[in-house]
């Protein structure tokens, strides 16, 4: 029997393709996993009013110009201004230490008016020691990633917040004073 190394080798290369793949494959797939619960534990303490671990949550870069409780007062004073009911995370991109998640966040505003509202919103994080942190709100931590990534930048550059209101059964977008559409 007539052994075809040419076959071989071309077999044995492909098998380490497809498997090369597969691994790339999963472990995209366990990153985008860890980017959507950290989006969603983040989303459970703001529920839960839990500021102080948001704020451990936050990028260090964050954390050194922000103090911690000027950041819980924050919003403990917002609070009474609306209450989250749900999330619906979307697309989640993975590139490196960043990620850019696609998030819609839902509750009941009761200033300027009482309203059902949504926050279209892409969710920035980056990853620092092992951790992702969520640096949505923190343009000068997102653009500095961005910078060093500049694919990256091109393909999700930041989007502004788009807030809606429901009016009937329609959502309508906010343009109040201090928004833009």
């Amino acid at each position: 029997m007539k052994i075809n190394y040419s076959r071989l080798r071309r077999t044995a290369f492909a098998a380490l393709l497809l498997i090369t793949a597969s691994v790339s494959f999963v472990a995209q797939s366990s990153e985008e996993t860890a980017v959507r619960a950290v989006v969603q534990q983040v989303f459970s303490q703001l529920q839960s009013h839990d500021y102080s671990s948001v704020y451990d949550s936050l990028p260090s870069s964050t954390r050194t110009r922000l103090p911690k409780s000027r950041f819980v007062s924050s919003l403990q004073r917002a609070q009474d201004r609306y209450v989250l009911d749900r999330i619906d995370i979307g697309k989640v991109r993975v590139s490196g230490n960043l990620a850019v998640v696609d998030t819609e966040l839902f509750g009941r505003i009761s200033q300027p008016f009482p309203a059902e509202g949504k926050i279209a919103v892409q969710q920035y994080l980056v990853r620092e020691d092992g951790k992702w942190r969520v640096a949505t709100g923190d343009n000068g931590t997102i653009q500095r990633f961005l910078k060093s990534n500049p694919a990256f930048a091109r393909k999700f550059p930041i989007r502004q917040p788009r807030i809606y209101v429901k009016q009937g059964n329609k959502w309508v977008e906010f343009k109040g004073v201090g928004f833009r559409g």
